[in-house]
């Protein structure tokens, strides 16, 4: 295929065949972020028709993986997909109809960023009744002095932008391996917070599904729900997670191993590694979940930086391929398991490397791929991030984000499943 060839064209139901059969696909939408953010299908990938130089080779590393685009009748499409045949990619089609298609052949349209991550979060609370408090309640036990301590599982920014006031910064990723330090006695009362809800909730739940005999509880509508009542947030703050000792990190590992093991998520040693790598015909990820710091200090060749609670909450931007393998490192047997425990909970083929030795992790510096911004004319405002949303904004993203579990089971490509806590695994 040539630039001059014409495109072939796939339709939406073979789309969503391909999604529920869990064959690799990327759908790609090729618009700036916000009118991508008003509407588009579940899984779709928001990747800028200007930005596809800078974003195709990392997040659609198989040149001949199946590839879909679209757009809204801009014009956009045809010109992105021969952007990527240019590129070497074999396999480009056009949306039949583009989002309109979509639309007309029965489709769901979902909107806002990160949305198979969101729906995920609010299918988890929905089938498993994670605890949470508003946010009065929340701040009528700190003004009590109460026993407890409020853990942010935002990106460590977002924290500092604004915070529950006495809140430690402990990103998703974090909260099994820090809690026992954060919250040595079993009766110190837990609450994990982010901007809106879906880190608030995978952050308490990914404790209570560790086990932790503390009391947790994710903070109702995160920061989102603390203004609306009324209450001021701290600016600026710095309050960020310590060591565990090495007693703590073995509890952590027990309870992140069993985890992947029963969410069905894969060990793997340096046969199996090495195996799926040469495997040409599936798309694999490869990504490290500790902290930036840690990663630019030392990670391994091949690996990118995707912090765990960040990936678990944009998988759209971290494994684009519906469909893919996902390899998950670190250097403690905690974090990888316990973010493979999400991901194959989301219906990805994912494993988690057994062996951590420190000659492993040569490579040094920041991840090369910098997920820059779009422009500010192209830029979808999200309603949770900043000091000066209106309350309006804010209570309709509440509002969008109570009806995601029903467009779930309207939209029915998701492959979701909700892992169930052990009975009695918590003291």
């Amino acid at each position: 295929m040539n630039a001059q060839t014409p495109l072939p064209v796939m339709p939406a139901d073979q789309v969503r065949t391909m999604l529920r059969e869990r064959r690799e696909i990327a759908l790609v939408d090729v618009r700036d972020e916000d009118p991508y953010a008003q509407a588009h299908p579940l899984f779709a990938v928001q990747m800028a028709a200007a930005r596809i130089a800078l974003e195709a080779p990392w997040r659609l590393p198989r040149r001949d993986v199946p590839i879909v685009v679209y757009d809204d009748g801009e014009g956009l499409a045809e010109p992105a997909a021969q952007a990527l045949v240019a590129m070497g990619y074999r396999h480009v089609q056009l949306l039949a109809g583009g989002l309109a298609g979509w639309r007309a052949s029965g489709g769901e349209l979902f909107r806002d960023v990160n949305v198979p991550s969101k729906a995920f979060g609010e299918l988890v609370e929905h089938e498993v009744g994670t605890p949470s408090l508003p946010a009065g309640e929340v701040k009528a036990l700190l003004d009590a002095g109460t026993d407890m301590v409020v853990l942010d599982a935002r990106r460590y920014d977002e924290y500092h932008t604004m915070s529950i006031p006495g809140g430690t910064s402990v990103p998703g990723a974090e909260l099994a391996l820090r809690v026992r330090a954060l919250a040595p006695d079993p009766k110190t009362r837990v609450i994990v917070n982010c901007a809106g809800r879906t880190r608030s909730l995978i952050g308490a739940q990914s404790l209570i599904n560790a086990g932790i005999p503390n009391p947790v509880a994710a903070l109702r509508n995160g920061t989102i729900g603390w203004t609306l009542a009324g209450f001021a947030l701290e600016h600026g703050q710095t309050r960020r997670f310590g060591p565990a000792t090495e007693a703590q990190r073995e509890s952590a590992r027990q309870a992140a191993q069993a985890l992947a093991d029963r969410a069905g998520a894969l060990r793997l040693d340096a046969a199996s590694f090495a195996h799926w790598q040469s495997d040409t015909g599936r798309t694999l990820y490869c990504w490290d979940v500790r902290t930036p710091e840690e990663y630019a200090a030392g990670h391994r060749p091949g690996f990118g930086s995707a912090p765990g609670g960040q990936l678990v909450q944009e998988t759209d931007v971290f494994c684009a391929v519906r469909g893919a393998r996902v390899v998950l490192a670190d250097d403690d047997g905690v974090r990888a398991p316990m973010t493979a425990h999400w991901l194959a909970q989301m219906g990805w083929e994912v494993g988690w490397l057994t062996e951590w030795p420190a000659a492993a992790f040569s490579e040094t510096g920041p991840w090369p791929p910098s997920l820059q911004p779009p422009s500010k004319a192209g830029r979808y405002r999200r309603p949770y991030e900043g000091t000066d949303n209106p309350q309006a904004a804010m209570q309709a993203y509440l509002d969008w984000e109570f009806g995601l579990v029903a467009q779930l089971a309207r939209d029915g490509t998701h492959g979701f499943r909700v892992l169930r806590p052990v009975q009695g695994a918590r003291a």
